[in-house]
């Protein structure tokens, strides 16, 4: 199999912190994001990634990720596509036809990928999202039905799940990938409506990196978990 990791962000909001690079080169616990990615695709036998990024950049993506394992090549979108025109021009650049990871350049996630692959294959879907448990980023202030406070919870978990940006693309979800904009918001709601798309649960590690604090809670996160993953 072959995968695309998008890798098109600017980093503006990581502002200093992301040392004038683009957003999935930004260095954590040592080696750029995207690296995290790539190991984790060679771990699967991924033997080619496509890095669909910014023009102008090809040369620092394949320095920069070449020599984990995988061949890197670097697919510069003409001028920006959006996340699921950026798939669809990456993906054209595969050498052979089949079924496509594809994940977010910018995040940290243990997806089990394999796993991932045979949910997919035995659902015989046109694509597979993975998703992760919502919590609220506020503490929530528990009521009975007479408006008195019964407790206080921090940040809890929610009822609704949400996509973490790792997939398994099949030709049919993506020949309707639109050429300019996002998949999740065209593609996936398409799919969805006729019954063939499906979804992983994953309760593990997601951290995206956004902005500085992110930057430090997933670099202290990799300094308390070494060899993360393992």
């Amino acid at each position: 199999m072959e995968a695309v990791i998008l890798a098109g962000g600017k980093a503006e909001r990581l502002g200093e912190a992301a040392g004038g690079r683009p957003k999935a080169l930004v260095e954590l616990g040592g080696k750029p994001l995207a690296a995290y990615q790539v190991e984790q695709l060679a771990r699967e036998g991924v033997e080619r990634v496509l890095v669909s990024c910014a023009a102008g950049q090809e040369a620092l993506f394949e320095a920069a990720l070449g020599g984990i394992g995988p061949e890197i090549a670097a697919v510069p979108e003409p001028e920006p596509l959006g996340r699921g025109g950026g798939i669809r021009f990456a993906a054209q650049q595969r050498r052979e036809p089949g079924d496509l990871f594809a994940l977010n350049g910018d995040e940290l996630v243990d997806v089990d990928l394999s796993r991932l692959l045979e949910h997919h294959r035995q659902a015989d879907a046109a694509a597979t999202i993975t998703v992760v448990p919502l919590r609220s980023p506020f503490g929530v202030v528990e009521l009975d039905d007479k408006d008195r406070v019964t407790g206080f919870r921090e940040a809890p978990r929610l009822e609704h799940w949400v996509s973490c940006g790792v997939y398994v693309l099949g030709e049919a979800a993506l020949d309707r990938f639109p050429e300019r904009g996002d998949h999740e918001t065209t593609t996936f709601p398409e799919l969805a409506a006729e019954g063939r798309l499906r979804a992983l649960r994953h309760e593990g590690i997601w951290l995206t990196v956004n902005t500085p604090k992110d930057l430090r809670v997933a670099s202290e996160y990799l300094a308390e978990h070494p060899g993360w993953p393992q």
